[in-house]
């Protein structure tokens, strides 16, 4: 699972288009990075980029960027609305995918230090970067900004973290470090009143609303022993909000950030909005995405509401995102392009899925063609996700039929493991022939003197340990999904036994097939400790799916009874 990280900095130029387009044009050049969305502002003189990428790809071009905006921006000359201390202002990392908030501090750490040590720029960690507290919040590094930081990092209290601790007239200094996504996000209201927006938003937000004597709106403010306003918290932890009217589609929003959605996520808050609307006699009509947002929340948001409905949760990827945009009325103002808006999906190659994305015909004559590929590893893996899609669906239809509504949440479960299997073997299918076309690449490189044929034979041998590991993911996935098939032959709904039956047959060919490429490309592989582990251990797997096939087939068999 590939980790992503976004990376959110801010210049302070937002004017001179050119010189922007410099920066960003740094950011593109480096391999696995993707410019999602630059968004310069005059009156602020401040431009926002977004890219996102993998982990070392992101912080080799958010240090081309700095550097880069420190050798075009000069801070004496800059003026703008926005507070500001450096060319590169601030600069977030932000976990994405498959990354914790502490993996990504120290990648932010390492992207600090070089920029302290190779730019010679005072670097300021914050936020989960930070280990001191005290100064981890952006506002306090930056209080006194551009102008009052000549004195400021003369501090003992403000030395830098990393770079020297004195400060550069031109290029200021910059802040480094990672936080959460920030999800900004609004709900629709069928109401023009802003008033009655603010009072759900209030209801709702994090810092509530200041508490008052009598009525609400015009009592008299309390106060603590300190004279200071008591507040009453809302109900959303993590959430800030506030109601507004847009004017351009005649309806009153409550305008929400989601600051932390691992703790408030966006279909909580947009339930919780639902149920304080509904007590103010207001209905809420649907919502609005601004920005991005990771797959993992519009799954998350899926399963939310078909666990609501008690239906099954082991449905496609597609579908989950489907039920997220239906059920939270994310199309209500604007098309909701899932390819657009969510940032796994802006990262996906074409290459990647070239073979899964092809109608079932033209896979068929693509498998026919004269070329190679794909060949029977590809179809071993196809195979088996067909297998583990029949499992899926016995459980769903288990889940759902009428008089075993008790059980749905048991077959929802095996049809989520069906489901996970069914994913992972449908991308082995092109990973199966990428691995193939690795090898021919290998041969085709040039053997004319001795460093070329280094060159060659180190790339051919790591070419062909993939084409082995490939196929023997296929074994182990195609495997594990007779697990699922077993129960489903077991308990599942008689109706589909034969379904069980025929998902059975689909494993053990998927196991079996997927050997054979196993052993085929283990006879070219010179490191024969690895090739006799995987041999001996794709044996035993081959004859554990023999044995269990047998198992399976004699329970439908003798459920089918003919």
């Amino acid at each position: 699972m590939q980790q992503i990280i976004e990376c959110v900095p801010n210049f302070s130029e937002g004017r001179n288009i050119d010189l922007i387009n410099q920066i960003t044009g740094v950011i593109e050049s480096v391999d696995g990075v993707r410019l999602l969305h630059v968004d310069p502002g005059k009156a602020t003189n401040r431009t926002v980029v977004t890219f996102v990428g993998t982990p070392e790809a992101v912080v080799n071009a958010a240090f081309l960027a700095i550097q880069k905006a420190g050798e075009l921006i000069d801070m004496s000359t800059h003026s703008g609305e926005h507070p500001r201390m450096g060319a590169t202002d601030v600069c977030p990392l932000i976990p994405i995918a498959n990354i914790s908030m502490e993996e990504t501090a120290r990648w932010a750490t390492k992207l600090a230090e070089r920029v302290g040590n190779d730019l010679k720029l005072p670097v300021y960690l914050y936020e989960a970067a930070q280990p001191k507290k005290e100064r981890s919040n952006l506002s306090v590094i930056r209080a006194g900004e551009y102008e009052g930081f000549f004195e400021k990092i003369k501090l003992p209290q403000w030395k830098p973290d990393f770079g020297p601790a004195a400060f550069d007239a031109k290029r200021g200094a910059t802040v480094i470090g990672a936080r959460d996504f920030l999800v900004a996000y609004n709900v629709n209201l069928n109401t023009t009143s802003v008033r009655r927006a603010n009072s759900i938003a209030f209801d709702v937000r994090e810092a509530g609303r200041v508490k008052r004597e009598g009525d609400p709106v015009t009592g008299k403010i309390v106060t603590d022993k300190d004279n200071k306003p008591v507040s009453i918290p809302g109900t959303l932890k993590s959430v800030k909000a506030i109601g507004w009217y847009i004017e351009e589609y005649g309806v009153a929003q409550i305008s929400m950030n989601l600051t932390n959605i691992n703790i408030t996520p966006m279909h909580i808050a947009f339930d919780e909005v639902c149920k304080k609307a509904t007590e103010r006699g207001i209905r809420v009509t649907g919502s609005e995405l601004v920005g991005l947002i990771p797959l993992s929340s519009m799954l998350e948001a899926g399963k939310y509401f078909l666990n609501k409905q008690k239906r099954s949760t082991g449905v496609s990827e597609k579908e989950l995102v489907r039920i997220a945009i239906l059920s939270m009325g994310l199309d209500e103002l604007s098309a909701f392009k899932p390819e657009e808006r969510i940032i796994e999906y802006m990262l996906r190659e074409k290459a990647d899925s070239k073979l899964v994305s092809m109608t079932l015909s033209d896979f068929a004559d693509e498998t026919a063609s004269e070329s190679p590929a794909p060949g029977g590893g590809s179809i071993a893996a196809y195979t088996g996700a067909l297998g583990a899609s029949l499992a899926c669906m016995v459980a769903n239809l288990s889940a759902h039929k009428k008089g075993w509504d008790e059980r749905w949440k048991e077959f929802s479960g095996w049809a989520e493991k069906a489901e996970a299997i069914k994913s992972e073997l449908i991308k082995l299918v092109d990973a199966d022939t990428k691995a193939f076309n690795l090898i021919m690449s290998a041969f085709s490189l040039p053997k004319a003197t001795e460093e070329e044929k280094a060159i060659r034979s180190r790339e051919i041998g790591e070419a062909t340990r993939h084409a082995i590991e490939i196929p023997f993911q296929v074994m182990k996935k195609s495997f594990e999904s007779m697990s699922v098939i077993k129960a489903m032959a077991d308990i599942g709904n008689p109706n589909s036994i034969s379904d069980a039956g025929v998902a059975a047959l689909c494993a053990r060919g998927a196991v079996m097939g997927a050997f054979m490429n196993v052993r085929i490309n283990a006879a070219g592989y010179n490191d024969k400790k690895f090739t006799e582990a995987v041999i001996s251990e794709g044996k035993q797997l081959e004859n554990k799916t023999i044995a269990l096939e047998a198992e399976i087939l004699k329970i439908v068999n003798e459920k089918i009874g003919v």
